[in-house]
């Protein structure tokens, strides 16, 4: 399954700091100058899910392998980026090929930290990207009318359909809006279309982090940025993770026992990455299964609402080829339980045919015929 999520932000606002914390790697380059970042770096990260770990102690699993999501560090993005300013061009297309947008906005204070509009103001950041955005998609939508007006003229009834949506999309850019917040307008097949067709960026799912010094920890709850950034995204619909890319940093190169003392002596109970991965899981829509026995315990990754045999498939096209049913029960009934055999041994297994829509937490094995 090929989700990610971009990191995207002004320069200088913390991205690189804050994907190399994520990656545990020192892969992206972090200077205090704008266009550090010019070509992505992509990450693979672990989702932190203390099931999957319990469920291979419970199983004496000798192998454990966790869920994964990957992240895109982008380049950071100036005004006039739709018009191709800065790497603007670059920076859209980049953007482009992301599942969900990982929004991060500068709420310190340091003189030593250039900010390229000259103060600090994460609504105002926030403000200029998404701006450029719907620019850009206000772009596309008017090409793609330009194609599709003669034809619709002409009685053509895809082109009508499409003429009708493009219209409904171009009257929300032009009042500066984003599309993800205005989907109740749209059909079910109209998203559909705008996704499959004209790819807006102003579409993709959103989330900010809000990058705070670490006085301000845990939670920023007396930062004024913090603040004014949460109360633009509660009008969104948009969550907002609060952390410190500095601390996160810092937090890495810690070994286990010097992390945990570090962060509860910041008033922490996890990192504040742990957060961010988990809230960009969410906002992809995606849920976690496991399989667990003697030689591995594993988390597999798919869409909400996924039925029993495209989840097998996951693991192996076989599995969903040859599906016959699944043997299901959940994380928290197994683990009040205390094993896969005595589970089984009381009937609380289930077994799930074709129509079954895999739940979060169910722990499954699959049975097939090829």
């Amino acid at each position: 399954m090929k989700l990610n999520i971009g990191i995207v932000g002004l320069p200088n606002v913390g991205k690189s700091t804050i994907f190399n914390a994520l990656t545990e790697t020192g892969k992206a380059e972090v200077a205090n100058y704008p266009f550090c970042t010019i070509e992505p770096n992509v990450g693979i990260v672990n989702v932190p899910d203390e099931r999957l770990y319990k469920l291979a102690e419970m199983e004496n699993s000798k192998k454990i392998t966790p869920a994964t999501i990957e992240f895109v560090d982008i380049a950071g993005l100036v005004k006039g980026a739709s018009k191709g300013e800065g790497l603007g061009n670059q920076f859209l297309a980049n953007i482009r090929n992301v599942s969900a947008i990982a929004h991060v906005v500068r709420c310190f204070d340091n003189s030593d930290v250039v900010h390229v509009e000259g103060s600090v103001n994460p609504v105002r950041d926030a403000e200029i990207i998404e701006t450029e955005l719907i620019l850009a998609d206000l772009q596309t939508v008017e090409k793609r009318l330009e194609k599709v007006s003669k034809p619709a003229k002409s009685g053509d009834k895809k082109a009508k359909y499409e003429v009708k949506v493009l219209e409904k999309a171009r009257e929300i850019l032009e009042n500066l809006e984003p599309l993800r917040t205005n989907l109740d307008k749209f059909g079910e097949d109209e998203i559909d279309y705008m996704k499959k067709t004209i790819f807006p960026l102003t579409i993709k799912p959103l989330m900010y982090i809000a990058n705070i010094n670490e006085e301000d920890l845990p939670e920023g709850e007396n930062n004024p940025y913090v603040k004014a950034i949460k109360e633009k995204a509660e009008k969104e619909g948009s969550p907002v993770v609060v952390l410190s890319g500095k601390v996160e940093q810092e937090l890495i190169e810690l070994q286990p026992e010097e992390r945990r003392e570090f962060l509860e002596a910041l008033g922490l109970s996890e990192p504040g990455l742990n957060k961010m991965i988990r809230t960009g899981y969410k906002l992809l829509d995606l849920i976690t299964y496991f399989t667990a026995g003697e030689k591995e315990a594993r988390a597999w990754t798919i869409k909400k609402g996924t039925k029993a045999p495209q989840a097998a498939g996951e693991i192996h096209s076989d599995f969903e080829r040859g599906f016959i049913s699944a043997e299901v029960i959940n994380y928290d009934e197994l683990i009040k339980v205390g094993s896969l055999q005595k589970a089984k041994e009381m009937g609380l297994v289930r077994l799930e045919g074709k129509d079954y829509e895999v739940k979060d937490g169910d722990v499954i094995h699959f049975r097939f015929n090829v």
